[in-house]
């Protein structure tokens, strides 16, 4: 009999839940912890963002990474795209490499184009364990753009 995968889901983080998100980031490799903000970072920085929408992602009850978008331009931010802009995303390095990844982002893309969006903007570093293969495999494309010292890509849907 095939084991049950577990759901991935979003959830809100609250003051019972901030600590083990924040927690996931110290499971990112030295190389990983480069690519990304802590998520203690991220989650003080979208208290002070208008445009921020952020949520743990849960495989059943357990928490397994972290997500976090911008919609919309804003100066004050530095992101200057109108529709929505993935800003951080991160699985938890035990649980990486199951499916919860690409899981999450079907799930984001999901949300986006319920709300009629048609397309997400992100951006990765370049160099040891970038995420920009993984962004690749799951249709991401570069478009041209730069983001600091990130190159910009795209997903259309």
């Amino acid at each position: 009999m095939q084991e049950k995968q577990p759901e991935v889901h979003f959830r809100r983080i609250d003051a019972k839940t901030v600590l083990a998100i924040c927690d996931l980031s110290d499971t990112l490799s030295f190389a990983q912890r480069k690519m990304v903000a802590d998520n203690a970072v991220s989650i003080a920085q979208a208290h002070f963002s208008e445009q921020a929408w952020f949520r743990a992602i849960y495989a059943d009850e357990e928490p397994i990474g972290f997500v976090m978008l911008h919609i919309a331009s804003d100066y004050d931010d530095e992101i200057d795209v109108d529709g929505a802009f993935l800003w951080r995303f991160m699985i938890a390095g035990p649980h990486q490499g199951k499916g919860y990844g690409k899981q999450a982002i079907d799930l984001l893309i999901n949300k986006l184009k319920a709300q009629g969006m048609n397309e997400l903007v992100t951006s990765c570093g370049e160099g040891e364990d970038s995420p920009l293969a993984f962004y690749k495999r799951l249709g991401f494309t570069l478009n041209g753009d730069t983001f600091g010292d990130e190159i910009g890509l795209v997903i259309k849907f």
